[in-house]
């Protein structure tokens, strides 16, 4: 069983930089492809980017490469979400997940931290 709990999210102007954290409790996180989501106000939930579980491989999707870097430290079972250039079509929840089951979708979820871009 894993526990998600994301942070950081706030209010910031366009252009502006948000690093997202991600804290999880167990000890199998180290095992665990991690992901961040995201849901815009009347909108499906999307992915963002994921690292796989060495660290070593990550993948953002289209509308945030060059922005956005996903990172984690296993040593201190957090995963991170590093923002920059954002932009008000950002604005959104953003989510952490984690143990990717191999068809796109994640065994475990946090609760969301709202991100608010204004322009």
């Amino acid at each position: 069983q894993v526990q998600l709990v994301e942070s950081g999210g706030g209010l910031v102007q366009a252009g502006g930089s948000l690093r997202l954290s991600c804290a999880a409790s167990g000890r199998t996180f180290s095992y665990y492809d991690m992901g961040w989501f995201r849901q815009a106000p009347g909108k499906a939930r999307e992915f963002v980017a994921d690292i796989n579980w060495r660290g070593g491989s990550t993948y953002n999707a289209e509308s945030v490469k060059g922005r956005f870097t996903i990172s984690r430290d296993n040593a201190k079972n957090m995963v991170y979400l590093q923002m920059n250039s954002l932009k008000p079509e950002d604005t959104a929840v953003y989510y952490c997940a984690a143990d990717n089951l191999g068809d796109g979708s994640y065994r475990y979820w946090g609760h969301g931290t709202q991100v608010t871009v204004s322009s």
